[in-house]
Formats: C-alpha cells, sequence, structure tokens
C-alpha cells in the first residue's frame, strides 16, 4: 500500500510564473472565505434587529458558521489526501457561493443560521485546501516565501472584516444583505481563474478507505464541546447537570473517536503525526495564535464602538495598525524562511512580540491613549504574522506529500479550535465584568438599577441616557483589558511550546525522501 502513492510526485513541478498564476486564485478565494467569518461582527446588530431575532440568535450567527468551519477541517484536509484536490477546492467553492446567496436573502433568522452553519462547510473547506494545495505545488523550503502571503491574506481579512462590514453598515444604499451578497462575484473569478491555471497531477488510488465513523464522531464531539462553551456561564451554570451532559458528554464521544482513528486504515486526524513532538509542540503554540488572531479582531472593534464611542467604520479604521503588522511581517518572515530554510528562530521572535503586544492590551481602559493602543496592537499584528503560518510549515516538513491534507488540516483544526474558545470563552468573561461595571458604576452614581442596563443586554448605546451611556461605556472600556490579560496568558503556553521545538531546516524537495516516505507509511499501519 506504501508504494502506491510514491509515484505521483513525479510529476513536473509547477514554474514560478504558473504557481504565481494559480496562487493569485487561491488567495482571492481564501480572502473571501476568511473575511465572510468577520464582516457580520460589526453589521449584526443591524442584521438581527432587521431580521427582529433574539440575543441567543443574535450569538448563534456567529457561532454556526465557527462550528460548521472548525468541526469539518480535518475531514476537508482528509479527503484532499485521497481525491482530486483541484475538483475539492471547485466544489468547495460552489458551496461557499451558492450558502452566500443563500444568507443574503434569509427572511428569518432561524434561515440566516442553518445558511451559516452551510457557509461554514465551504469556509473550512477553503482554508485548508488552499493550503494542501500550496503544499501540493511547492516544496517546504521555497513555501516560506508564498506562506507569507498566505498568512498576510488570512490576517488582513480577519481584521479587514469588521471595516468592511462598518463601511457597508453605514451606507445607506446597501444595506446588511450586501455583507453576503459581496463574496459572490469573487468567488465567480476566483473559479474561473484556478479552473484556467491551476494544475495538479490527480492522484488515483484504488485502496480507498473513508473514514466515516471518525469524522462524523469528530464533528459531534467538537460540536458539543464548543455549543457547551457558547453558552455556559449565560443560559446554565459551570457546575450544573448541563454542564456534565454536555462538557462530558463531547469529551467522552472525542474519546470514543480517538479510538476509532487507532483502529482505522485512513483516520481522518493521523494520530501518527500527532504523536509526533515536532507536530504537537506546533499545535500546542498555534492555538495561541487562533486566539491571538480571532480574539483580536473580535474584542478590539467592540472596545473602539462601544467602549470608545467610535461608528463602524471608524472602529474598523482603528485597527489597522494590527492588520499592517500582520501584513509586513508575514510577508518579510516568509521570505527570510525561504532563504534560511529554518523556521523556529521567527517562531519563538514571533510569540514573545505577540505576548508583549497582549500584555499591553492587558493594560488598556476607557481611556487609554489611541496611539498607545495602536502601539499595541502592531505587536500582536507581528507576532501573528511570523508564527501563524510557519507553525503551519513546521508540521508539513514533517508529513510525506500523500499525508500533507491530513496533517494540514490537523494543524488548522487546533488552531481554529483555539480561535473559537478562545472567542467564546472571552466573551463569557468579557460579559460578566461588563455586568459587574454597569451595576456598581449605577450604584455608585445612585442611578435605578433596571435588567437590561444591569446585564449590558443592550447593545444600542445611542439610545441609553446620557449618565447611563457613559457608565456602559467605561465598563465595555475597563473590562477589554481583563480579557487580554488571559490572552497573554495563553500566549506564554504557546511561547513555551514553541521553545521546545526540533531546530530542523526546511526540506527542498515536494516529498519526503522514498526511505523515509516509507518509514513514514510503517508508522502509519503499525498504529492502525
Amino acid at each position: 500500500m506504501s508504494a502506491q502513492p510514491a509515484a505521483p510526485p513525479a510529476a513536473e513541478p509547477m514554474t514560478h510564473r504558473e504557481v504565481l498564476e494559480a496562487l493569485s486564485g487561491l488567495l482571492l478565494v481564501l480572502f473571501v472565505a476568511m473575511i465572510s467569518g468577520t464582516i457580520v461582527s460589526v453589521a449584526l446588530p443591524q442584521i438581527i434587529g432587521a431580521l427582529e431575532g433574539s440575543q441567543s440568535q443574535y450569538t448563534w450567527v456567529v457561532t454556526a458558521s465557527l462550528l460548521a468551519s472548525t468541526a469539518s477541517t480535518p475531514i476537508w484536509g482528509k479527503l484532499a489526501d485521497l481525491f482530486n484536490k483541484k475538483l475539492l477546492l471547485q466544489i468547495s467553492i460552489v458551496i461557499f457561493m451558492v450558502s452566500s446567496l443563500a444568507c443574503g436573502f434569509a427572511q428569518n433568522t432561524g434561515q440566516l443560521i442553518a445558511f451559516r452553519a452551510l457557509q461554514g462547510l465551504g469556509m473550512g473547506a477553503l482554508q485548508i485546501l488552499a493550503q494542501v494545495v500550496i503544499a501540493a505545488m511547492i516544496s517546504p523550503k521555497e513555501r516560506g516565501r508564498y506562506n507569507g502571503y498566505l498568512g498576510a491574506v488570512m490576517a488582513v481579512a480577519t481584521v479587514g472584516g469588521p471595516l468592511l462590514g462598518g463601511v457597508i453598515a453605514d451606507t445607506s444604499w446597501l444595506g446588511w444583505r450586501w455583507c453576503f451578497f459581496i463574496a459572490v462575484p469573487f468567488t465567480i473569478a476566483a473559479f474561473a481563474l484556478l479552473a484556467k491555471t491551476l494544475h495538479l497531477p490527480t492522484v488515483r488510488r484504488a485502496d480507498v478507505s473513508i473514514d466515516y465513523w471518525g469524522a462524523t464522531l469528530i464533528a459531534v464531539g467538537v460540536s458539543v464541546l464548543l455549543i457547551w462553551v457558547t453558552f455556559v456561564g449565560n443560559s446554565f451554570d459551570w457546575l450544573s447537570w448541563q454542564t456534565a451532559a454536555m462538557a462530558g458528554g463531547g469529551v467522552l464521544v472525542l474519546m470514543v473517536a480517538t479510538w476509532v482513528e487507532a483502529k482505522v486504515r485512513e483516520p481522518v486526524v493521523p494520530l501518527h503525526v500527532l504523536r509526533r513532538a515536532t507536530p504537537a509542540l506546533a499545535i500546542l503554540a498555534s492555538l495561541a495564535v487562533g486566539m491571538a488572531m480571532f480574539g483580536g479582531s473580535v474584542f478590539l472593534g467592540q472596545y473602539f464602538q462601544i467602549g470608545r464611542g467610535y461608528g463602524p467604520t471608524a472602529a474598523g479604521l482603528l485597527t489597522i495598525p494590527m492588520m499592517l503588522g500582520v501584513l509586513l511581517s508575514s510577508t518579510i518572515s516568509g521570505r527570510m524562511v525561504s532563504a534560511s530554510g529554518r523556521t523556529k528562530p521567527y517562531i519563538l521572535v514571533g510569540l514573545v512580540v505577540l505576548l508583549a503586544g497582549f500584555a499591553g492590551l492587558a493594560t488598556i481602559d476607557h481611556e487609554t491613549p489611541i496611539p498607545l493602543i495602536s502601539v499595541y496592537m502592531l505587536a500582536v499584528g507581528v507576532g501573528v504574522g511570523m508564527s501563524m503560518q510557519n507553525l503551519v510549515l513546521v508540521v508539513q516538513n514533517t508529513v510525506p506529500l500523500r499525508e500533507i491534507g491530513a496533517a494540514s488540516g490537523a494543524i488548522t483544526f487546533f488552531r481554529s479550535l483555539g480561535g473559537t474558545v478562545g472567542v467564546s470563552v472571552l466573551g463569557a468573561v468579557l460579559a460578566n465584568r461588563v455586568a459587574t461595571g454597569i451595576t456598581e458604576g449605577l450604584a455608585k452614581a445612585h442611578i435605578p438599577v433596571s435588567g437590561g442596563s444591569a446585564a449590558g443586554g443592550s447593545l444600542n448605546i445611542a439610545a441609553l441616557p446620557e449618565p447611563v451611556k457613559t457608565i456602559v461605556r467605561a465598563a465595555y472600556g475597563d473590562a477589554t483589558g481583563h480579557i487580554f490579560l488571559i490572552s497573554a496568558g495563553i500566549a506564554v503556553v504557546g511561547l513555551i511550546a514553541a521553545a521546545f521545538l526540533r531546530p530542523a531546516r526546511l526540506r527542498d524537495s515536494l516529498d519526503l525522501p522514498a526511505q523515509a516516505a516509507g518509514e513514514t507509511g510503517g508508522q502509519k499501519v503499525g498504529a492502525s
């Protein structure tokens, strides 16, 4: 079995021009997919208001796409190892385009949540398949340069989404539905561009085996845990029967999934890869970067709008230092990685800078000077840019080409999981701190406490009386620093994990040497 997959790498590698042509389509579709995950964050109050939705539905519009994207990532990665990568990429583009149209035409929040879940499937597929296709075109040593572009696009999309959403929300003749419609022309262009420029060898395998049980169990287990994290502390207590049922049930399902993955011939998540020190440490470090990438963009945008009183567009513009930091550092470090063949020094420096940025953001309140916050955001952006894609590169460098999809899917899955859980946990901490701050502020001002004000349940700050408005803004501004203190603690864990990475030079070949690939395959069969 291990000898059959060794034949495809003999195909002629793509030239630099062909790589750039195909890369343009990949980066375009990846940008649109990632920006769709953040573009609604600023416009969401307007969307939920227009569809007459509730606060719980407000949360689920975001959570549904994150759940579907995170849970399906390793499955798409495994499918990329078994089937034609270009065809899978085209299928995922169609799924994403159709679901984006459906979201734009949704008539109620129930429909919107369902269509967002479908959109999440497409988003997860595009994020991992873009990385898998790049890995199939370019050797690890050269990949650093191109991964710099990839990291820059991902980061700009993550931070730029709220800015674009703010512009759309502030433009009366567009309306919130264009937060979804705007993706359609770009996906059509990317589909046409990739159909013309992307040429990959078709790997036909007679011994294809799809792990349906493992895929289902992983999706169910992760979804249950993420649903629990989303609602614990709000809908029910941390110590409750709901927590025992959901957290315990989710862990149990994932334990069964691990047992299944250890037994099947073609596991969705290759346990033999995760058992190696280098991929395991890289995955642990990527959890911290995931929290930085998602948490930073979500809560800083909210801080500027609610805590400081800026409009949606202005709030998006104020996050530009972080976007600029990622853009420059990912591009420059990517070229330096390709030139030197080493990744660990850049990952370590990036995580140190990331920690410094979070430590700075942990000190902010509702009166911190904006220029000082910009310096902290720039540091966070530089840290994310230097570490995010280089951690993926570390894992890809350790596996043969035939396992590149599953390995890339594993680290992307855990990074997305870290980001999703991070947003949920930090959001819960923020909500509790805000509620406490508002209650204390109202008591000091001798203002009667009403349910909505005390709970911080209303995000329509403009409708509040002036004294209450000032108290609510101060509560949000002061509470934001506490969640970044938690993020700084997580960044320390990532830095420690990266410090133990074994220094290794990136290989020049697309695939591992024949002997090494054979040994890896042998480990895989043995593990099964």
